[in-house]
């Protein structure tokens, strides 16, 4: 049985910036279908202006994905990240 997943992709920016430390750091996270019906959670990170690391985490459903995707959010917010525009950060 095929099922139907939603076709929308979601996605938050967040940036962590600590002049006093020197630091500069972005986390991107996103939910984007596969081509195979699945769901995946796309992150990446690193410094601002820099090429970072990527990783993809790939889900059989959807809900799982958003669970994912909400808790790697927290996460972000708990250490200091805050939601920001912007989107690429090189």
């Amino acid at each position: 049985m095929i099922h139907r997943m939603s076709s929308t992709s979601f996605h938050i920016y967040c940036q962590r910036i600590d002049p006093s430390r020197n630091m500069a750091r972005y986390y991107m996270l996103a939910i984007r279908p596969t081509l195979f019906g699945e769901t995946a959670v796309v992150r990446s990170w690193g410094r601002i202006g820099r090429r970072g690391g990527e990783r993809t985490d790939v889900f059989g459903t959807e809900t799982e994905a958003v669970a994912h995707f909400l808790d790697l959010a927290r996460r972000k917010h708990r250490k200091g990240y805050r939601p920001t525009r912007g989107g690429d950060p090189t």
